[in-house]
């Protein structure tokens, strides 16, 4: 069988648990990430990856579109000293938020 050459920014989560509550889903199932956008969820996404693909086993973890905290408090200008606007996104993406308002 051939396989289409791996585009450089493709990935495969297998083994996680997908939650996407726009399409009802709550299932353990593999995800391919191409260029950044999702590709395929279940078991085709493995079945469309060539063999070199970066494969991440991400079993025992949630894997789920990025969160949005609607309320934050950046601290700065004014209280730096206990956050600054790159400490508290740096924080928020770490712990899965992709927007902060």
């Amino acid at each position: 069988m051939a396989y289409p050459a791996a585009p450089m920014a493709s990935l495969l989560l297998t083994g996680g648990r997908v939650i996407d509550p726009s399409q009802s889903m709550d299932r353990v199932a593999d995800v391919l990430v191409v260029n950044g956008k999702v590709a395929a969820i279940g078991p085709e996404a493995g079945h469309k990856t060539a063999p070199d693909v970066e494969r991440i086993d991400v079993s025992g973890l949630v894997v789920s579109p990025g969160l949005i905290d609607l309320h934050v408090h950046l601290r700065e200008p004014g209280q730096s000293a206990k956050e600054t606007i790159a400490t508290g996104t740096a924080a928020a993406a770490r712990g899965g938020f992709t927007s902060v308002v």
